[in-house]
């Protein structure tokens, strides 16, 4: 086997690698630095068929393509930011970063399970994530968390440190150091498990969840002298624009639905309606600013630590580009994905494990949620009243779709969840 084709096969077999259905053509190492002896890492280019390409993070040893698994090796890219080192590679440079001090690096392992990154837990007091599809320009989780840790919001894992590329062809993140939260419960997971249980205690903390997200939002639109995270007034064709991009997936997604799928039937043919309650919700009036979001908030980018809320993840949607993920958004679309999340639990309760969630629970749950929200937002970011009913709808709505979209591309049993919900949303009156 050729050294070609064996990156191939070794980064098209990974779960991080996201482009399974499209046919490789070739995979070359673009770019490579010595961070020890016995330690390289590599950014390798993945192209294909069609001519487009992905660039990919290995870090390698003697002894085949992941080192990262091996003590040893993790704990040097830990060094290296405590340091402060700059190693020089073929083409460019790798930059490491600390925030403050990082401690000695203690026992590491790595996390299983994880979908597009890697990551190693050391002591049970950092967590180093490693980006391994990288994309040009600052991912905006080390933008997020490096802005939200020196405001000194506390319901994150604070950013301890990052690494990055930096080349004449690309700059690029590869990696962020997190202060480890230990012994915290998965939102998503302590939702379900409510549910099944018929834990009500569950409800009376998505108040507190809904009063860290204000805080969040509020943090993220405080610092009107940063290019970066400034609020930004919208304009009335900044939403005929949204507005009319909604409208094109809807169309987009149900002209194109299987025929041999019956969960679907529940919306099938429906198309026009999901339209026309898009169209209903456009006369909206203010519309608030736009700020930096999370970008794909939901009940599995948090954590329940016994006392309070942290939150995770602040990369964006993975569907979209870094350019897309970077841009200023209406805060309400974190709501909106949050409130979504309720309505999936709610369902998937039934889905999965037949146990069907309460009849007002996600009622309950969002009225908790936006009570916690309202009472904490800025209120100059976001509109008031039925202003904010009716954009917090739109919001709704595409994601709704996207999530339709997503689950028929990836996960075709769950299309009963977003099915479920776009049914309820046809059949709730529009505000007014």
């Amino acid at each position: 086997m050729s050294d070609d084709s064996a990156l191939i096969e070794f980064i098209t077999s990974q779960r991080w690698y996201g482009s399974k259905t499209r046919d490789v053509g070739s995979a070359t190492v673009i770019d490579r630095a010595t961070l020890r002896d016995d330690l390289e890492l590599q950014l390798v280019g993945v192209r294909f068929e069609t001519g487009t390409h992905e660039t990919y993070q290995l870090l390698t040893d003697r002894g085949g393509f992941d080192a990262l698994p091996d003590d040893a090796h993790a704990k040097a890219l830990l060094e290296l930011m405590r340091a402060g080192e700059t190693v020089q590679a073929s083409e460019g440079a790798l930059e490491f970063a600390a925030l403050g001090g990082l401690s000695e690096p203690g026992a590491a392992r790595l996390i299983g399970g994880e979908q597009s990154n890697s990551s190693v837990v050391f002591d049970d007091a950092l967590i180093l994530k490693v980006f391994r599809r990288v994309e040009a320009g600052i991912n905006p989780e080390l933008e997020l968390l490096r802005f939200l840790t020196e405001a000194g919001f506390a319901n994150i894992a604070e950013l301890a440190g990052w690494y990055a590329y930096v080349g004449a062809q690309m700059e690029a993140t590869l990696g962020i150091m997190q202060r480890f939260v230990v012994g915290a419960e998965d939102g998503w997971e302590r939702a379900i498990a409510a549910i099944l249980a018929g834990d009500e205690a569950f409800l009376d903390t998505l108040r507190r969840l809904g009063e860290v997200t204000g805080r969040m939002h509020s943090a993220l639109g405080s610092d009107p002298a940063d290019p970066s995270f400034c609020p930004e007034q919208t304009s009335s064709e900044s939403l005929g624009l949204l507005t009319a991009t909604v409208d094109e997936e809807i169309e987009r997604v149900f002209v194109s639905l299987p025929e041999d799928v019956a969960d679907l039937d529940p919306i099938r043919g429906r198309g026009e309606e999901v339209r026309e309650r898009l169209r209903l919700l456009t006369n909206i009036g203010g519309t608030g600013r736009v700020i930096r979001v999370h970008g794909d908030f939901h009940l599995g980018q948090t954590l329940w630590d016994g006392d309070d809320w942290v939150i995770l993840d602040f990369e964006g949607e993975p569907a979209r580009s870094l350019p897309e993920r970077r841009r200023k958004r209406s805060p309400l679309r974190d709501v909106a994905g949050m409130l979504g999340s309720f309505g999936y639990a709610a369902s998937a309760a039934q889905v999965l494990h037949d146990s069907p969630a309460p009849g007002d629970w996600e009622e309950r749950a969002r009225e908790e949620f936006l009570e916690g929200y309202r009472a904490t937002v800025d209120r100059s970011l976001v509109p008031s009243g039925a202003a904010m009913d009716k954009l917090l709808k739109v919001f709704e709505l595409e994601k709704a779709v996207y999530e339709l979209r997503y689950e028929l591309n990836n996960r075709p049993d769950w299309v009963r969840i977003p099915v479920l919900g776009l049914a309820r949303m046809l059949e709730e009156e529009v505000p007014v």
